[in-house]
């Protein structure tokens, strides 16, 4: 059993998942461990490192013991991450300060000078475009804010990599997650001295950078004792969690599709090249050679938790029977489905923490529109669904402007669990959807373990073996056709509303 059981880690924006696999692609067990985001000014989104690893000492003997297996039977670990989160590491290994999110747009000022003073360039070497998600402009805001904490950085860390780090000691990154941090040389996989010296930062911090499916080290007598694994246990690079979610996904063709529903919603189209296009975000595919477009959405079942909370939670949820959360997100999902399609017409812009794609734009805010006295807490659900879907949509439109267009799609992410949604989005974007039975960014990083240590051929044999498509939505013409128009009124709402969100933003801040 030792070789063929295989734990993939993935740390989200609100827990760690651990989940166990055999090498049919069967799960054996899984567990998670909540993730606090602290916000200590408008706009900032940090987490706690150490709160990351604590997750993982928990949830690991958690799988282990509903896998009903010991530690030794694990054949390989693997991880993923969010992308550009920064972990600075003094000369004592010690964590110097919160790391910043994607999700954080304190550096806005930072990625405009960046994008003023050398965006063709950083574009043309990186690949991508200046914004507040990425490393780059992060590490300057902290260069002129907290300069001291630049100073005694000696290791720069990706999510995914402190968490490594801390089972074996080893630094490095893999390849994907490098070019989250907009400093590489994205053609050639290696860090770039241009890019680093715009911002003055010290390469000597930089890690080695590897393969996704390299095998970097293995569970230390430390780590062993810390998080429930087995000591010399093959640890494997591992990469970003988007990057796992496609290939988890069986996304691993030119014109393959993925659409998350997660805390961010994402839409990524698979490229037989790694190579820039113009307003979306690119990033290397596990597969070598192979890369993959994205556009993302900044909040998406983080705006559905969010209504959770504000409208169907009980006042005191230690009173409630079971599990109050799921509960209400089970009435969420019984309202919005007896919610006819554009919810009589009221709107609804997902824009809780700013947007990404394909506006970029830190100051744009969430809004209801159209409201009338007749309208329900269902309808608010079914349209922070629809409201969802079209910004999906909006980024959609950004990867077919590229030239990158898919006729299906595979759906993951938590948000997939709910019926109606899925639906919503086959409806709005036009495309069919599949959803793979096990297909979030721990079960990919389990694949990429396998890779790593020969449990599979290659990449594609693991992806043949394990990926199983479970469900399938073919889009409703009639409700296609309206959500059509709906979405020109979208658009034109979102536009109007710009200069609004803006001078609102403003005067909150200047105050």
């Amino acid at each position: 059993m030792h070789d063929t059981v295989l734990m993939g880690i993935d740390l989200g924006a609100g827990s760690l998942k651990v989940t166990i696999i055999d090498t049919a692609g069967a799960l054996l067990g899984s567990a998670s461990s909540d993730v606090r985001t602290n916000s200590p000014q408008p706009g900032w989104a940090e987490q706690d490192p150490e709160e990351w690893y604590r997750g993982l000492c928990h949830a690991v003997p958690a799988a282990l013991a509903i896998a009903g297996i010991k530690s030794g039977d694990i054949g390989a670990v693997s991880f993923s991450a969010g992308a550009h989160t920064p972990v600075l590491l003094d000369e004592d290994n010690q964590l110097i300060r919160p790391a910043i999110l994607w999700s954080d747009q304190r550096s806005s000022v930072e990625a405009h000078e960046l994008a003023q003073k050398a965006g063709a360039m950083i574009h043309a070497t990186s690949f991508n475009n200046p914004a507040p998600t990425w490393t780059l402009p992060q590490l300057q805001w902290l260069q002129t804010h907290e300069p001291d904490s630049v100073r005694r950085t000696k290791r720069l860390l990706i999510a995914k990599d402190y968490l490594r780090f801390r089972l074996t000691g080893g630094w490095h990154t893999d390849r994907v997650d490098a070019v989250g941090t907009l400093m590489t040389d994205s053609s050639a996989s290696t860090w770039s001295e241009e890019l680093c010296a715009l911002i003055g930062w010290n390469m000597e911090t930089l890690p080695p950078i590897v393969e996704p499916t390299a095998v970097v080290g293995e569970v230390s007598r430390q780590g062993a004792e810390e998080s429930g694994l087995a000591a010399g246990t093959p640890v494997v690079a591992g990469t970003m969690d988007t990057a796992a979610e496609c290939y988890g996904a069986g996304a691993v063709d030119a014109g393959h599709c993925t659409i998350k529903l997660a805390t961010a919603g994402t839409v990524s189209v698979i490229t037989d090249t790694f190579s820039a296009h113009a307003e979306v975000i690119d990033y290397p595919h596990v597969i070598p050679g192979y890369g993959y477009a994205i556009t993302g959405t900044n909040s998406c079942a983080s705006a559905h938790r969010w209504l959770r909370d504000q409208l169907f939670m009980p006042a005191d949820p230690s009173n409630a029977d079971g599990d109050p959360g799921q509960a209400a997100f089970n009435e969420m999902e019984r309202l919005a489905a007896s919610i006819p399609a554009g919810s009589d017409g009221m709107l609804f812009h997902p824009y809780l923490q700013g947007e990404r794609s394909p506006y970029w734009d830190a100051k744009l805010r969430a809004d209801f529109i159209g409201v009338t006295i007749r309208h329900t807490k269902g309808h608010f659900v079914r349209a922070l669904y629809e409201g969802v879907a079209f910004s999906l949509l909006d980024c959609m439109e950004s990867l077919n402007a590229q030239g990158l267009q898919s006729a299906s799609a595979r759906l993951v992410g938590g948000g997939g669990r709910s019926a109606t949604w899925r639906q919503i989005v086959s409806d709005c974007t036009g495309l069919m959807i599949d959803v793979p039975e096990n297909g979030d960014a721990s079960f990919g990083a389990a694949l990429v373990a396998g890779v790593g240590i020969g449990a599979f051929n290659d990449e594609r044999d693991a992806v043949k073996r394990c990926v199983k498509l479970i469900q399938h939505h073919e889009p409703d013409a009639a409700n296609h056709a309206l959500y059509g128009e709906l979405f020109a009124v979208y658009k034109d709402a979102q536009a109007a509303l710009s200069g609004i969100n803006h001078t609102l933003t403003d005067l909150m801040v200047n105050r």
